[in-house]
């Protein structure tokens, strides 16, 4: 039996040929993994023995040689083949274990030059990996140091048969997928290319999904131009395991606290931000976000974009939430919350501003993609529509109202005082009756509060039930045919509006 070993990542590798040896398995390897190879006193043969042909132009030219993929291709069971081989002096290759140049690792560190990926680009351990993995029924390829023990015991024991080499097989032609969608990504400068493939690696399976008869699992997904890892690199610290519908919570609380600077603490229930408020002290921001909507906000998921102090985790743990997330908690904080056995608590990395990778839903037979949707700067200075400005107060609560709105389900009004979501109204199928159901929320609080609308109020009905109930000023995209009606709405009430000519339509 003979085995080529060619590795970029060498854990593991030195016990695995050792073992291969003690089997009395030949073994041929390349540069680095030989030395490494032959370091731990281990009996290895160089590739250019096997060839008779040295390895040429840096090393770009060492495996690419008859010798190796006849003697890896080679059909055991067609007799041409056998005599083809003979007759070339081709001796047959039986395991084939080859790992990557580290693309994906090159290309994702600082300062990285286009000359340095394409020089981890390889060649011949791609084509070495899918030559055996073509003929698995002959050859095993293993890609995975994980693998390593198992195909051992398997070897040791006559239990390494078809089956197990159809298992490698299948994991290597995904492995070579995934690193040639890392060099696509990599190079590709268009946004929707004409063709695109997706790597994702499987991160944790879940009890189940949205429902306890749905199946699920948590595939993490590979974006060689973007060192934000997101939820993938969440670390789970308390609690029972992270639920599918956690995870879409943990999301929304992502993009919703990413258009927040300042300490911010936003409320999820089902996606939506129930609660959101921005204060210097994150305990007093968690206060007022909890008071945005206590009923709601009972079971849901708390969600800070800084470390969770002491005082922020004493006021968290007087209510039952169902998940906590920040970007780092307090020592002592962590061991107060860790209390409860039921709260899970996560470590999450917050993105410091909205990125510009694109965002993808499943539909039936492809995909959606667009670009994610963010508040532009030119946002930020509205147009003013109305008779009367909007004060400097009421101005810095519509800014806050704009990007709150933006993280509710359309159709979505928000109403703010004081940079606090008082009440929201989302996912109706008419606007006018959002606004009823976030003046609900806001109650008596609603005077002089702010109302921000994702989208352009189609008739003056929403506004007026909101002008009756005392806001004082309004921020929505216009654009409607009766944007004249609804201006003499609120001119009539003396109060403001501004547009901001986009809407953030959420569906």
């Amino acid at each position: 039996m003979r085995a080529i070993l060619s590795v970029s990542n060498k854990a593991g590798v030195t016990d695995f040929a050792r073992g291969l040896r003690s089997l009395d398995v030949e073994l041929y390897s390349t540069g680095g993994t030989k030395k490494a190879i032959s370091e731990a006193g281990i009996k290895v043969a160089s590739i250019s023995e096997l060839t008779g042909f040295p390895e040429i132009l840096d090393g770009r030219v060492k495996t690419l040689h008859p010798s190796v993929h006849g003697g890896i291709l080679a059909r055991r069971d067609v007799p041409e083949h056998m005599a083809a081989i003979e007759e070339a002096g081709i001796a047959t290759i039986d395991l084939v274990v080859v790992n990557l140049y580290p693309f994906v690792e090159t290309v994702t560190k600082s300062g990285v030059t286009l000359e340095d990926a394409i020089e981890n680009i390889d060649i011949g351990g791609p084509t070495m990996i899918r030559s055996a993995a073509k003929n698995y029924e002959s050859v095993a390829v293993i890609v995975d140091p994980r693998d390593y023990e198992r195909v051992l015991e398997q070897l040791k024991s006559g239990s390494f048969g078809v089956k197990e080499r159809l298992e490698l097989a299948l994991k290597a032609f995904q492995h070579t997928a995934s690193y040639d969608t890392a060099i696509a990504q990599y190079l590709c400068e268009e946004t929707f290319p004409e063709h695109m493939t997706i790597a994702l690696e499987k991160a944790y399976g879940l009890r189940y999904g949205e429902n306890p008869r749905q199946s699920a699992c948590f595939y993490a997904m590979q974006d060689v131009k973007t060192t934000d890892k997101g939820l993938s690199a969440m670390v789970h610290l308390n609690g029972p395991e992270i639920s599918y519908n956690n995870l879409l919570d943990f999301d929304s609380a992502l993009n919703t606290l990413a258009a927040f600077s300042r300490p911010t603490v936003a409320v999820l229930k089902h996606t939506n931000p129930c609660g959101l408020a921005s204060r210097d002290s994150l305990a007093e921001a968690y206060v007022l976000a909890l008071s945005g909507d206590p009923v709601a906000a009972f079971g849901g998921v708390v969600a800070c974009n800084r470390p969770i102090d002491m005082a922020t985790a004493e006021e968290i743990n007087k209510m039952h939430f169902d998940a906590v997330i920040a970007p780092d908690f307090a020592e002592d904080a962590l061991v107060l919350l860790s209390q409860k056995k039921s709260l899970r608590m996560a470590k999450v990395p917050f993105p410091t501003a909205e990125d510009d990778r694109l965002e993808f839903r499943h539909v039936r037979g492809g995909l959606l993609a667009q670009t994610r949707d963010f508040v532009a700067e030119d946002e930020l200075t509205p147009k003013q529509v109305s008779a009367k400005a909007a004060t400097p107060t009421e101005l810095e609560d519509m800014l806050f109202a704009w990007r709150a709105v933006k993280a509710i389900k359309s159709n979505a009004i928000a109403i703010v005082k004081d940079s606090v979501l008082l009440g929201m109204g989302a996912g109706q199928p008419s606007r006018v009756e959002s606004v009823a159901l976030a003046l609900k929320k806001a109650g008596d609080q609603v005077a002089g509060a702010v109302m921000a609308s994702d989208a352009f109020f189609p008739f003056a009905d929403g506004p007026q039930l909101a002008l009756d109930a005392g806001v004082a000023a309004f921020i929505e995209p216009g654009g409607s045919v009766r944007d004249n009606e609804v201006i003499e709405a609120v001119d009539a009430k003396g109060a403001a509006m501004v547009f901001t000519g986009m809407r953030h339509f959420r569906h």
